[in-house]
C-alpha cells in the first residue's frame, strides 16, 4: 500500500471537505445557543404529539406579551422556544397566557443566560483551544528533540497541528450546515467535544509518528518517504482497530443516550473519525511533503 505515493489525492479530498465547511460557515455562519449569544431558552412540555397549531399558539402567546423571538422547533411532545433575555415574570405572564389555550401545557426547563455571560463563554472556549494547541505543539516538539536527521521535532509538532486543525475545521463545518438545515445549536458541549477531538487526534497521530521515529533510528533517512509509508502501514491496523472501539461505543451512547447528549455524541463521531484519517492520510503525507520541498531548495541552491 503506497500511502505517500498518493498523498496529493488524499490532501484533495482533505480541501474538498473543509472547503465546503468554509463556505457554509461563511454563508450560514454557526448556529450559537444562548450560552455564547445571551438569551432564555424555554421547553414546553404537552400530552399530545406537537403539531403547527401549538407553534402557531406558542408564537402568539410570545408576541402578546412583547418577547423576541429567536426560535421556535418541535419535537414529538416538546417544543423547544429561544428568545432575548426575559425574566421570571416575562416567563410566568408567557405561561399563563399559553395555559389559557392548552390545561397540559407544562414548562420542563426555563434558562436565561445574560450577554456578558455570554461572551465570556465564547473567549474562554477560544482560549481553551488555541492554549491546548499551544501546549500540544511545545510537547511534541520537546518529545521528538532527538529525532533523526532530515526530520525535525518543530516540523513533527507543526504537522501534528496541522491534523489537529484539519479535524476541527471538519467538525465545525459540518456543524455549520446542521445548524442551517436542522438548527443543530453549538453550544458548551460542542466545545468539550472539540477539545476531546483534539486529544484523540494528537494522541493517534503521535503513534504514528513515534514509528517514524523509531524507523528513521533503525534504518536511516536515506529514503524518507519510504521510512514514512512503513511506518504508516505498521500502525494503521492498530490506529483503525482504536479508533473503531470508541466509534462503536458512541453509536450506543447515539442510540441510547437520549436527546440532551445527541450532538455532543455526533460531533465526537464527526471529529474522531476526521481525526482516525488525519494521522494517517493527512499529518505524516505532510512531513514528506515538507521534506520534498526542502529538498528541492536544497538543489537549487
Amino acid at each position: 500500500m503506497n500511502i505517500i505515493g498518493h498523498k496529493n489525492w488524499y490532501f484533495g479530498l482533505s480541501l474538498l471537505v473543509i472547503i465546503t465547511g468554509l463556505i457554509a460557515i461563511f454563508l450560514w455562519g454557526l448556529n450559537l445557543s444562548i450560552e455564547f449569544t445571551g438569551g432564555s431558552r424555554l421547553t414546553l412540555a404537552f400530552n399530545d404529539v406537537v403539531g403547527d397549531k401549538q407553534i402557531k399558539i406558542v408564537d402568539e402567546a410570545l408576541k402578546a406579551e412583547k418577547i423576541k423571538i429567536a426560535s421556535i422547533e418541535k419535537s414529538n411532545k416538546l417544543i423547544f422556544v429561544r428568545t432575548s433575555p426575559i425574566d421570571q415574570n416575562q416567563n410566568n405572564k408567557f405561561i399563563n397566557t399559553l395555559s389559557k389555550n392548552f390545561k397540559d401545557v407544562k414548562e420542563r426547563e426555563f434558562e436565561t443566560i445574560g450577554p456578558v455571560i455570554g461572551q465570556e463563554t465564547t473567549f474562554n472556549a477560544l482560549k481553551a483551544i488555541i492554549i491546548a494547541s499551544v501546549l500540544i505543539i511545545l510537547y511534541i516538539t520537546w518529545s521528538f528533540r532527538q529525532v533523526p536527521k532530515p526530520a525535525s521535532s518543530f516540523r513533527f509538532g507543526v504537522c501534528a497541528i496541522i491534523a489537529l486543525i484539519h479535524d476541527v475545521l471538519v467538525v465545525v463545518g459540518v456543524f455549520a450546515i446542521l445548524g442551517h438545515f436542522f438548527g443543530v445549536e453549538i453550544d458548551s458541549l460542542f466545545v468539550t467535544a472539540i477539545l476531546t477531538v483534539i486529544g484523540f487526534s494528537v494522541h493517534d497521530t503521535i503513534v504514528v509518528f513515534d514509528r517514524i521515529r523509531e524507523n528513521l533510528k533503525k534504518m536511516g533517512a536515506s529514503d524518507f518517504s519510504k521510512t514514512v509509508n512503513d511506518s504508516i502501514i505498521q500502525t494503521i491496523d492498530r490506529s483503525l482497530n482504536t479508533s473503531l472501539t470508541v466509534l462503536l461505543v458512541l453509536v450506543a451512547l447515539l442510540l441510547f443516550g437520549g436527546e440532551s447528549i445527541r450532538w455532543f455524541v455526533v460531533a465526537l463521531l464527526i471529529g474522531i473519525t476526521a481525526g482516525t484519517y488525519s494521522s494517517i492520510f493527512t499529518a505524516s503525507p505532510l512531513l514528506v511533503l515538507w521534506q520534498e520541498i526542502s529538498d528541492k531548495r536544497k538543489r537549487k541552491i
